[in-house]
């Protein structure tokens, strides 16, 4: 299996640099979060799923997945 569906899966760092209008990574972050775009940060780099931010610029409420909860299974 190839790495790059996986690789396309994320925004690339110049994309990300365009998505928050700035090339520091500290308010890349802060932006993110305030935007209410689901990120991560790995070291020096910020992930973005292209699907999120498609989501958020469709309007629609980004809510990351923590699996199945059981409490609201009846």
């Amino acid at each position: 299996m190839s790495a790059q569906p996986l690789a396309d899966e994320f925004l690339t760092p110049s994309e990300v640099k365009a998505l928050a209008d700035t090339a520091n990574i500290d308010e890349q972050e802060r932006i993110l979060a305030a935007d209410g775009i689901p990120f991560r940060r790995r070291g020096r780099r910020i992930l973005v799923s292209r699907f999120h931010t498609r989501e958020w610029l469709a309007g629609r409420a980004v809510t990351p997945s923590r699996g199945i909860s059981l409490a609201l299974v009846k």
